[in-house]
């Protein structure tokens, strides 16, 4: 199989959606609160299996940077403070084409374990 790469990271003015365009031409809107809900990072993922952490109320999220790790990923800072996530060229790809599953299964994940994607509200 050829090697895929994206030729274009393009963040969007509101800074909800990152899209990718690869080398085949294939091209995907990655929307934030997604990237930052499947973040690769050990703080999501956890260190080994078992260990993956379901984040909940990162529905506003935005991208605050996109950071070029090699010529295999990148890393994405989040208006969180989240920056720990190194995506690579393929796991990108993943998403653009699994990630309508992926998400669907965390949001069963959130509704599971009674957490919502919207951010919690301060008391008043």
């Amino acid at each position: 199989m050829t090697e895929i790469w994206p030729t274009e990271l393009r963040v969007s003015k509101d800074r909800r959606v990152l899209h990718v365009t690869f080398n085949d031409q294939a091209s995907y809107p990655l929307p934030a609160e997604m990237l930052r809900v499947l973040s690769p990072s050990a703080e999501v993922q956890g260190h080994g299996p078992g260990q993956k952490v379901t984040v909940p109320g990162k529905r506003d999220v935005t991208i605050g940077s996109l950071t070029p790790t090699g010529n295999y990923a990148v890393r994405i800072g989040f208006d969180d403070g989240h920056s720990s996530g190194i995506y690579t060229w393929s796991y990108l790809r993943q998403l653009g084409q699994e990630g309508g599953t992926l998400f669907a299964d965390y949001e069963r994940e959130l509704e599971t374990k009674g957490l919502s994607r919207d951010p919690l509200q301060p008391r008043r």
